[in-house]
C-alpha cells in the first residue's frame, strides 16, 4: 500500500476514527487533522489531537510500517521533534524523536473497498481515468474544482513571470515586452522570439517608439534576418536596404548584437506565420507612444484588450512573405485567433501576476473576468474532456481542463483531484478542507464572480 494513500484517508477523515488509539487502548479524538504538507518534514503540519483529556497541537506523520520512521532518518531529524502522532496501518516498534521522546503511534483501520476502488482507478488504461464514472459527480462540485485549478495554472504561470520581473530590474514593461515576445513565436520560433527580446531591451525600442520603420529595423536587424545572403532576392529590394541602412546606425549607437539569422524556422509553417510577418506585426503593436503593459492595465473588458493584439503587418508585406520576393496581395493581419493565445497564454497571466505583486485584488479580479470572456482553446485535450461530457465555454474553463489534464491525469494524481477522491469516496462523507487548495477561492472570486 502506498502512503499517498494513507495521506488521502487521513485527510479526508476516511479511516475508522474508533481504531486510533493510545497505548492503554483509549480512542484519541482527531479535532483537526493538520494542513497537508507536499514538501520535506512531516506530512501534517498544526494538527490538534485529544488524548487522556489533554488537547495536543504539533504535527502528524504518516507510513505504512512504523518501522519506516527510523528507516527513513526521522528519528535523527530534528524537524520531525514536533510530531505529535505517528499514523500507520502496521504497528510493528515504538519509534523516538531525535530527543530520545517516545512517539504517540496508532494504528488506523478502514474500508478496504476503498484501497481497490484507488487501484481500479489509477490502473485504468485511458488518459482521463475516470472517463466512464464522471458523470456520477455533481457538475457544479466538478466546476468548483476547476475554479481552484486555474488559480493553480495562474500560479505556476506566475513563478515564470515573477522571475523575468527580477531579472528585468522590476521594470514590468520589460517584463512583458519579453512574456509577449515568447508567446508571440507561438511554439515554432517560441525559443528565438524570447532570445530577441533578450538581446533587444524595450527601453530600446521605446525609445524610437514613434517610427515604425525604425522599430522594424531594430526587431529584423536584431533577429538576424537582414544578415547578408540570408534571402538572395532581397538584394535589390529597396525596402530591405532601408532597413539595413537604418539598422546600421542603431545597432552601432546602442552596441547591439544580432541573432543568427538560421534560428528562425519557416519550414512546415503557413506564410501567415512566417518569422518575418510575425516580427512586423510585434513592431505594429510596440510602435506606440503609450508603454503596452499600460495599455493593457487600461482595458475594462477582453473585446478592447484583444483589440490591442489585432494589428497588421507594415504596408510593404501586403505583397511579401519574406523580403525581396512578391506574393499575391493580401494585408497580413494577426487575426482573432492569434490574438486570443497571446491573451490566454501572456497577457492576462501577466494582470494576475501583477495584480498580486501590487496587492491590486481587482486586478486580479479582472484578469479572471477576462478569461471568462475569452473564447476557450481548441486542441485535442479539450475535446478529449468534451467527449466525456465537460465542455469549456471559455478560457477560464478550458485553461482548467489543460491543468487537470497536465498535473493531475497525466501523473495519476487522482488522490490529489477533488473529482478522483470524489468517485473513490462515492457514498461515504467526504470531508471539504479548504487548506487543500493552492489558494482558497473566494480570495479571488467575489460573490458576484461566482454566480
Amino acid at each position: 500500500m502506498k502512503e499517498e494513500f494513507l495521506h488521502y484517508l487521513w485527510k479526508y477523515s476516511l479511516y475508522d476514527p474508533h481504531s486510533v488509539r493510545d497505548e492503554e487502548g483509549k480512542v484519541i479524538q482527531i479535532i483537526h487533522p493538520g494542513e497537508y504538507n507536499r514538501d520535506s518534514g512531516p506530512d501534517f503540519f498544526n494538527a490538534r489531537i485529544r488524548t487522556g483529556g489533554t488537547v495536543w497541537a504539533g504535527n502528524v506523520e504518516i507510513h505504512t510500517c512504523a518501522s519506516h520512521f527510523d528507516a527513513h532518518g526521522h528519528n535523527l531529524d530534528p524537524a520531525f521533534d514536533n510530531v505529535i502522532l505517528h499514523i500507520v496501518t502496521v504497528h510493528d516498534r515504538n519509534v523516538y524523536n531525535s530527543r530520545g521522546e517516545e512517539i504517540l503511534t496508532a494504528a488506523i483501520e478502514f474500508d478496504p473497498a476503498l484501497y481497490e476502488k484507488y487501484r481500479e482507478l489509477v490502473n485504468k488504461p485511458c488518459i482521463i481515468a475516470c472517463q466512464d464514472d464522471i458523470g456520477r459527480i455533481d457538475p457544479q462540485f466538478i466546476r468548483q474544482w476547476l475554479d481552484v485549478l486555474l488559480i493553480e495554472r495562474l500560479q505556476e504561470k506566475s513563478e515564470h513571470i515573477l522571475r523575468i520581473y527580477s531579472e528585468t530590474g522590476s521594470d514590468w514593461e520589460e517584463t512583458f515586452y519579453r512574456l509577449l515576445s515568447r508567446y508571440f513565436g507561438f511554439r515554432v520560433n517560441a525559443a528565438p522570439f524570447e532570445m530577441l527580446a533578450s538581446a533587444l531591451p524595450f527601453r530600446i525600442i521605446r525609445k524610437h517608439s514613434d517610427s515604425l520603420l525604425q522599430v522594424e529595423a531594430l526587431l529584423f536587424g536584431t533577429a538576424g534576418l537582414l544578415e547578408k545572403g540570408l534571402f538572395r532576392e532581397a538584394l535589390n529590394d529597396d525596402y530591405y536596404k532601408l532597413l539595413v541602412r537604418e539598422y546600421r546606425i542603431l545597432s552601432s549607437k546602442y552596441s547591439l548584437q544580432p541573432l543568427h539569422g538560421w534560428i528562425w524556422k519557416f519550414a512546415r509553417l503557413r506564410p501567415a506565420s512566417f518569422p518575418t510577418i510575425r516580427l512586423s506585426q510585434l513592431a505594429a503593436m510596440l510602435a506606440t507612444s503609450q508603454g503596452l503593459f499600460s495599455r493593457i492595465l487600461e482595458c475594462n473588458d477582453a473585446g478592447q484588450l484583444k483589440s490591442v493584439f489585432e494589428v497588421r503587418a507594415s504596408d510593404y508585406w501586403n505583397d511579401h512573405f519574406v523580403f525581396g520576393k512578391t506574393s499575391r496581395h493580401s494585408p497580413k493581419y494577426s487575426g482573432s485567433q492569434a490574438a486570443g493565445i497571446l491573451l490566454i497564454n501572456a497577457v492576462i497571466p501577466a494582470i494576475f501576476v501583477y495584480g498580486r505583486a501590487r496587492g491590486l485584488q481587482e486586478m486580479c479580479e479582472k484578469a479572471l473576468f477576462f478569461l471568462k470572456q475569452t473564447a476557450p482553446e481548441k486542441n485535442t485535450v479539450i475535446n478529449e474532456w468534451k467527449v466525456v461530457g465537460i465542455d469549456a465555454e471559455s478560457a477560464f474553463y478550458s485553461q482548467a481542463l489543460l491543468q487537470l489534464r497536465k498535473s493531475y491525469c497525466n501523473k495519476r494524481r487522482c488522490l490529489d483531484c477533488r473529482i478522483g477522491a470524489g468517485l473513490i469516496s462515492l457514498g461515504k462523507s467526504l470531508k471539504d478542507q479548504e487548506e487543500l487548495m493552492l489558494e482558497p477561492v473566494s480570495k479571488f472570486f467575489p460573490e458576484s464572480f461566482k454566480k
